[in-house]
């Protein structure tokens, strides 16, 4: 019987057993069949992932990139001379027109209208996010809603809200699925005060339980006096979002995540009418036509200029056009269905996984079908006992096997609380003398709390044999006990 090794000497794979699962996994999702081309693409632009012997599940992470994209982005580099934009010299102009290509690809690739919207290059989601919170004019009587699922770049705007006087609003998520009941956010969305400042903001998509909220908020958010802030960094990777459709009035996106490479570059695609309302606490280079001394006084640079502090990271910007040529080149809705196929199946392997008495391997965070969710795959390990496994002690042993998974929570604390079920008067009483105490000693008070979860995520070039190898690694804990 054939056997492979990855990485570890006593870590192998039985390969019979793969073939048949895999024609298993064929005959239950037939779509996957349409999906070849990303077989040949793993191949010929991703090959160190199998040269190397890399189990890559941790697309949320990060996406990766094509070995191509490298060379077109070096060619660019090595046979131009560019500048600092922020002139009219030969050099930066050519360097302009590159990032202006760029930001309009952007608008292009989400089918955006440049007649609505803008885009704000950053250095990530998190600085879109940030851009937002501290320009959005927050005051007495304002409002800002959010869900209990969503990332600390969200959660943190609503530092910049409170300390204006705005009032703050959590909509709840409901386990199993962690997803948000209708009745909850019509209730949040009555919030929304005539003639004052309402945001609401969540995440296309969970990068926790891989939920994903429904689109079609946005309108109704709209319909009841807010403007919305979508956090689509987890969704747009293997996902359409289309903006001619939907019509959220800010959008944080991070590159990387996407295709990969170059990090370092995301954006906030806004509505030029909502990007009115936003009031810059500062100033800086870059984003003034005018400043004086003597006169106390500036004139901030109309459109995205206006927000983008400092000089951009001008050479990097070229990339972000080629990584979504590329993306465009193998088609997001292909992505899409080749990501849907191995999450459905590792969802099915891993929930039907128990130990010699009966007892679940996993508890899984998060919807257990296809509907409505993405390809991350959040659960923790049970030993036969019932109790938890650590996740970070699961990871650690993922690393001997070649498997890159993520342990934590993901910088989405309410996701995590919701679904270990921690109570309000536990995560309360852990900052009750946050002030009076050293850190250690904090990290001490905490300690019971930090726990969270093991995320497995499929992404663009994920194939049955990683999640399969995943699966053969996961079956390694059935009647164990813990601690390992």
């Amino acid at each position: 019987m054939p056997y492979v090794e990855v990485l570890s000497p006593n870590t192998k794979y039985n390969l019979d057993g793969l073939e048949a699962a895999f024609e298993v996994f064929n005959h239950n999702y037939p779509a996957f069949s349409t999906t070849h081309k990303l077989d040949e693409l793993r191949a010929t632009e991703y090959g160190r992932l199998d040269r190397q012997g890399q189990v890559y599940l941790d697309f949320t992470g990060a996406g990766l990139y094509a070995e191509s994209q490298l060379r077109e982005h070096l060619e660019l580099l090595a046979g131009e001379v560019f500048g600092n934009p922020h002139s009219r010299n030969l050099t930066s102009m050519a360097m302009t027109n590159l990032v202006e290509k760029a930001r309009n690809y952007v608008l292009k690739y989400f089918n955006a209208s440049p007649e609505e919207y803008e885009v704000i290059f950053t250095p990530n989601a998190t600085g879109a996010l940030k851009l937002v919170g501290e320009a959005y004019p927050f005051g007495p009587g304002d409002n800002y809603l959010l869900t209990f699922d969503n990332h600390n770049s969200v959660n943190g705007i609503r530092e910049f809200a409170r300390s204006r006087g705005a009032r703050v609003t959590y909509i709840p998520i409901q386990p199993p699925e962690l997803r948000v009941y209708a009745h909850e956010l019509e209730k949040g969305l009555k919030l929304a005060r005539p003639g004052k400042n309402n945001l609401f903001a969540y995440p296309a998509q969970s990068n926790f339980s891989g939920v994903q909220h429904p689109l079609e908020w946005i309108e109704q958010a709209h319909a009841k006096g807010w403007e919305v802030l979508l956090d689509a960094a987890s969704f747009v990777p293997t996902n359409r979002l289309d903006l001619s459709r939907w019509h959220p009035d800010f959008v944080a996106i991070s590159f990387y995540k996407i295709f990969g490479y170059p990090t370092g570059a995301g954006c906030l695609i806004a509505r030029k009418e909502a990007v009115k309302k936003l009031k810059r606490p500062w100033y800086s280079g870059g984003t003034i036509t005018f400043s004086s001394v003597m006169g106390f006084n500036h004139y901030l640079t109309p459109g995205p200029a206006g927000f983008e502090d400092g000089t951009v990271n001008y050479l990097t910007l070229p990339a972000v056009e080629i990584g979504l040529k590329h993306i465009e080149s193998v088609g997001i809705d292909l992505i899409h269905t080749r990501v849907m196929c191995l999450t459905g199946w590792l969802i099915d392997q891993l929930v039907s996984l128990q130990h010699s008495n009966g007892k679940p391997l996993v508890r899984l965070y998060g919807p257990i079908n296809r509907y409505m969710r993405g390809g991350v795959v959040e659960i923790n390990f049970l030993d036969r006992n019932g109790s938890l496994i650590d996740c970070n002690e699961i990871e650690k042993l993922a690393n001997t096997r070649g498997i890159s998974l993520r342990a934590g929570c993901h910088c989405n604390p309410g996701g995590r609380e919701v679904a270990l079920e921690f109570t309000q008067d536990e995560m309360v009483e852990c900052f009750s003398n946050k002030d009076k105490i050293t850190y250690e000693q904090f990290l001490q008070v905490i300690e019971t709390k930090t726990t969270g979860a093991l995320r497995a995520s499929v992404g663009l070039v994920s194939t049955f044999a990683d999640v399969y190898k995943y699966m053969n690694f996961a079956e390694s804990f059935v009647d164990r006990v813990a601690p390992l």
